[in-house]
């Protein structure tokens, strides 16, 4: 029985949607608890306060902001860690087929955003969270698209990841740019000198990974005292780490990194962030401007960007479809794209924190993104079935 158990479990960690899989057990588990006789051990759990402290430095904050800025600045670090290997070696580096992707990603980028924009613009509050609706959550959408199995081309599924990188890096610019506050000159300049020391390794062709990943411990401090948001330095580091002399040992890290940042980090991040209780809610709440932005600006913005702006750039000549690739399928991919889960509780949580005891009045903005990231998923798996060939 035990070795049965241990089976099945390892099999279901090889599946390409046990990240999905687990990541709506996490919400659900979330949502449970902020809904029953546990909301109040939740609320203790998620604010229960973790020190670190030597001498006169301390960081001092409660475990969901640990969550939110310490373990996701490990999955900030994978990311770079892909950027950097898509760019050298994977679908970053044709630049023939990288034209219509990034088309893509700009699209649903800036149309969700706009039409959160459309819903919201003159309510200060509210408008913090332009940015909520631009992301897509890559370990959802690949987890959908691998229910569809061998029907799915595999030229289809790298047209989704180039999406879903270069929307990634849309998000670490917007982060870096829109959602920093009360910046120390001293820490950034810390920082600043870190990633020179950092860029200078590189440049010398130092592979040691043990050396970066120290100083990047140091980096991910300065950084979070600086005021800018911690979770940069995860992806500085990973862009800053040798891939041409380091081949190997590059590789081995970014592997030794997927299961602690896709089986742990991201559930927990999932299970510490969906806590909705709905004890307060009303149906009124369904139809504010802010849900009905994200919600819409995932669902109808995503996959009218994404689809507009890869049939324009293709109209200019600027790429054409991958082979085996029909519009049928990246309108399906289109509306998959709109699952912003992961990526855009982070961005909300940003958007949304109090600041120095102010905080905005708003309705919860948790549940336009579960609504639209819900009905995306449900959608783009429906079209997606019916437009891909039969095997």
């Amino acid at each position: 029985m035990k070795q049965l158990l241990k089976h099945s479990l390892l099999n279901f960690f090889k599946m390409d949607s046990a990240v999905g899989i687990l990541l709506i057990l996490a919400t659900l588990s979330a949502m449970f608890m902020a809904n029953s006789h546990l909301a109040d051990a939740y609320a203790r759990i998620m604010e229960t306060p973790v020190v670190i402290m030597f001498g006169q430095f301390n960081i001092a904050k409660p475990l969901l902001l640990w969550i939110n800025d310490g373990l996701m600045a490990l999955f900030f670090f994978m990311v770079g860690l892909e950027i950097k290997r898509e760019v050298v070696e994977g679908s970053l580096s044709d630049k023939s087929k990288l034209v219509l992707p990034a088309f893509a990603a700009a699209g649903g980028m800036l149309v969700p955003a706009l039409v959160y924009v459309y819903f919201n613009w003159g309510n200060e509050g509210a408008m913090q969270g332009w940015a909520i609706s631009m992301a897509t959550d890559i370990a959802f959408a690949l987890g959908i698209l691998s229910l569809l199995g061998k029907r799915v081309p595999m030229q289809l599924k790298v047209f989704l990841l180039t999406l879903a990188i270069i929307d990634d890096l849309g998000a670490i610019i917007v982060i870096a740019i829109f959602y920093t506050s009360n910046m120390s000159l001293l820490s950034l300049g810390v920082a600043f000198a870190l990633i020179v020391v950092l860029f200078i390794m590189n440049k010398s062709s130092v592979v040691n990974n043990t050396a970066y990943i120290l100083i990047g411990i140091i980096l991910w401090t300065a950084v979070l005292k600086s005021g800018v948001h911690a979770t940069l330095a995860g992806v500085i580091l990973g862009l800053m780490i040798p891939i041409k002399d380091n081949q190997k040992s590059f590789h081995q890290l970014e592997h030794s990194l997927h299961a602690p940042v896709n089986f742990f980090i991201l559930p927990l991040f999932a299970f510490a962030n969906a806590g909705i209780g709905f004890s307060t809610v009303s149906a009124k709440d369904f139809t504010d401007n802010m849900t009905i932005g994200i919600g819409l600006g995932l669902f109808l913005g995503k996959q009218i960007g994404v689809l507009s702006f890869t049939f324009f750039a293709q109209k200019l000549g600027l790429g054409s479809l991958p082979k085996g690739v029909s519009w049928g399928a990246v309108y399906g991919l289109a509306i998959l794209s709109g699952i912003g889960f992961t990526m855009s509780l982070f961005i909300g949580s940003l958007a949304f924190e109090c600041h120095e005891g102010s905080c905005y009045d708003l309705v919860d903005y948790r549940m336009g993104i579960l609504l639209g990231s819900f009905f995306s998923g449900i959608v783009g798996y429906f079209v997606l079935s019916k437009t891909l060939p039969k095997v």
